[in-house]
Order: C-alpha cells, then sequence, then structure tokens
C-alpha cells in the first residue's frame, strides 16, 4: 500500500470528449491500491458526454460549482489580499477568483470529510484557482498539471503555482517556457510528465496492412474540432489528391466545444465548398471504442494541428500501429521523430501534408516500418501507468 490512501483528483467540465486520458490514469492509480476521490467544476454540454465510462464517471463526481451567496461571504474574509495585491491582478482575475471562492470553500469541506490529504488539479485554469484558494483559505494540499501554453489558462498563473506542492508539465518545451514567466513562482518539485495511453487496450489483434495499389485510401483524424487543430489543412488536402486522381476518404472523429453548433458547422460549410461530401465524413464525439476501431481500420492516421502541446490523438494511434503523420508545431517532436517511428510536416500546409501521405501510400514498406516503431515508442515511454505512478510519488513525499 501506497503511503497515499487516498487523492483527490480534479478536472474540469469532467467527463468531456477529450477525457480517456484522465480516465486511464484514475484507473491506473486505483490499480495501484489508491482511492480516487473526483470533483469537477461542471458536467460537461451534453454534445460532449460520449464514452460507456461517461455515466458512471459522473455518478462519482463531485461537482464543485456554487452560486451560493452565504458560501460567498463565508470566504472573502479569508482572502489574502495582500498576496493578491502583491501580484498586480486585473478585474478578469478578480471575477474568476469571485466565481470560484464557493467551490473552493465546498472543495475544502469535502477533503476534510471525507478524509483526503492531497487534491491534484489537471488543469491551470479555473479549476487550478479552486485548488489555489482552497490552499490559502483552508490549507488543503495541491498540485497542477500544464497540459498546453499558459496563456491558454488564464489571469493569476502566479498565484495558482505558487502555493502548488509540485506541479506536472507534459513537455520539456513547455517547462523551458513557463521558467521565465513564472519565476520563483514555479514549485520547487517540477516533473516532466507526457500524457498517457493504455497500450494493452490500444493495439493491434492482426498485423497492420499498407493500401494496395488502386484501393481507397483510408485516412483518419481525431480532434476536437478547432480551427488550431488544423482540419481544414486536411480537408483541402484531400480535395488536392482528388483532383490528382487519389481516391481517398477523411473520417474526423471529434466534436467543438459547444457540442455541435461551433467549428462544426464552419467545417460542414468547407466540406461542401470543396465537394468533399462524398469523401469526409464528420463523425462527432464518439466512445473510445468507436475511436480504436477507426485506427485499426485506417491506412494513415494524419492530425494538422497548428499548434499542439503533445498530442494524445498521436498516441493513440502510434500505440494502434497506425503509421502516423503529424505537424512540427509545439512539442510534437518530443513525441515523434520524423522518418524514426512517423512523419512530421510544416503547419498550415496542405501541400506538405499532400506529399507525406503520397509518399506512404506509395511505399508500403515505410507504412510497415512506421507502424512497430510508432507503437514500440509509445510502449517504452507513454504508457498510462506512468502518470498514476508519478502522482502517487509525488503526492505522498512529505505526507
Amino acid at each position: 500500500m501506497p503511503p497515499i490512501s487516498k487523492l483527490g483528483y480534479l478536472v474540469p467540465q469532467f467527463p468531456g470528449q477529450t477525457h480517456i486520458f484522465f480516465w486511464r490514469e484514475i484507473l491506473k492509480i486505483e490499480e495501484a491500491g489508491v482511492e480516487v476521490c473526483l470533483f469537477s467544476t461542471r458536467p460537461p454540454p451534453p454534445g460532449l458526454i460520449s464514452h460507456a465510462w461517461s455515466q458512471a464517471a459522473m455518478e462519482r463526481t463531485e461537482y464543485l460549482a456554487s452560486t451560493s451567496v452565504p458560501s460567498l461571504l463565508a470566504t472573502l474574509l479569508r482572502l489574502p489580499l495582500a498576496e493578491l495585491l502583491r501580484d498586480g491582478l486585473g478585474r478578469d482575475f478578480w471575477r474568476d477568483v469571485l466565481i470560484s471562492l464557493p467551490a473552493a470553500r465546498r472543495l475544502a469541506q469535502q477533503c476534510r470529510a471525507r478524509g483526503i490529504p492531497h487534491v491534484h488539479a489537471h488543469s491551470c485554469g479555473r479549476a487550478a484557482l479552486i485548488a489555489a484558494l482552497a490552499h490559502r483559505l483552508y490549507g488543503i494540499s495541491y498540485s497542477i498539471s500544464l497540459h498546453g501554453a499558459l496563456e491558454d489558462y488564464g489571469p493569476g498563473q502566479r498565484f495558482k503555482w505558487r502555493g502548488a506542492k509540485f506541479a506536472a508539465v507534459i513537455t520539456e518545451a513547455l517547462l523551458a517556457d513557463i521558467r521565465p514567466k513564472l519565476g520563483d513562482a514555479l514549485p520547487d518539485r517540477v516533473v516532466i510528465q507526457p500524457m498517457g495511453v493504455d497500450t494493452d487496450r490500444l493495439r493491434r489483434d492482426a498485423p497492420y496492412e499498407p493500401p494496395r495499389q488502386g484501393e481507397t485510401l483510408r485516412l483518419f483524424t481525431c480532434a476536437r474540432l478547432h480551427m488550431v487543430k488544423g482540419h481544414q489543412d486536411v480537408l483541402q488536402a484531400v480535395r488536392m489528391m482528388l483532383d490528382q486522381g487519389i481516391d481517398v476518404q477523411l473520417e474526423i472523429a471529434g466534436e467543438d466545444d459547444a457540442g455541435g453548433g461551433g467549428f462544426h458547422t464552419v467545417l460542414d460549410e468547407k466540406i461542401a465548398e470543396l465537394g468533399l461530401s462524398g469523401h469526409v465524413t464528420l463523425l462527432g464525439a464518439v466512445p473510445e471504442e468507436v475511436v480504436r476501431d477507426k485506427l485499426l481500420a485506417a491506412h494513415i492516421f494524419v492530425l494538422a494541428s497548428w499548434h499542439e502541446p503533445l498530442g494524445v490523438a498521436y498516441m493513440e494511434a502510434m500505440s494502434c500501429g497506425v503509421p502516423t503523420i503529424g505537424t512540427d508545431a509545439g512539442g510534437v517532436h518530443e513525441l515523434i521523430s520524423d522518418g524514426q517511428d512517423g512523419v512530421l510536416v510544416p503547419p498550415k500546409s496542405p501541400e506538405a501534408l499532400v506529399g507525406a501521405i503520397k509518399a506512404l501510400a506509395e511505399d508500403p514498406e515505410t507504412c510497415r516500418r512506421l507502424s512497430a516503431a510508432g507503437r514500440q515508442t509509445v510502449v517504452d515511454r507513454f504508457g498510462a501507468g506512468r502518470g498514476a505512478e508519478t502522482l502517487i510519488r509525488e503526492a505522498s513525499r512529505d505526507l
């Protein structure tokens, strides 16, 4: 039995469409004998609840969002005003504080009632602020994970990080970027801990088969529907290949943050504009079983992100032995070594995508080599159990 027996686990709007990583990590923590107490800000929009385990996860999650005025008033007198004013925080941060104070009080009450010694916030947004306030006001021990660019997670980052027992950052590139921005607010203990995948579940039962000459080329993408994921560039690449006489089908799994009423509609219009209705299918938010089946049926996985901190979707494809094309953007190069276990192309370049896809489609031996090498990279370095081990080890220190 590890030194820590219970761990609070805070994820915003859990369980959303991209939260399979968190669920895998939760299961690995529990396999290690630690009870996971789930917290979240609020449930996700209905259109983003897609997994077979989603309902079970929601039933065991304590949702912290509250508009209780008495709870807000009870916390205001405890605010560390000197620290907040020293950081010179603006109006947006003070708004976030007022929204988060009742949730911080509720989190602290739950931790005390349930004997939870530590909470890990898998976010540097409002969830991290809730944990930081629970620490400042009530002494709750917490830590945080950074999954993307610091600027994407709102104001008050020094306040959020300063009180953390430790922090996990998914890539070396992100850590190098935040050091000068956070300065002495960076915790003494910072670990590099990428996301991970269940390599036992995401694997092939039969060898990978590259596309045969004259066969329809099957491409698959899995990512949130957002402009920065580069879906529009892949659509343009599909149009260019069709114009060159290449028969290609593309399926895209994922939904926009509005549950289908946002960037999804932009892509629908783009598909119609390019005449791709018979060649491109938007699958929406689908369960992990469907993602796995689509990966195993694909000849090539392609995700053309303009910026990507690392990329769980790449890991899933590589774990399933699908030759993977990504962009040399953000921290992707810390996962994919171009030409060794995958292919990297410049972002925002449909022409480069076409060249990479055609090169693989015409080279069965390279496809087979990348299939095996990509799988090995993920098995060696990106298993879901690694994150669980890190959280248990770091949360247990100094107890």
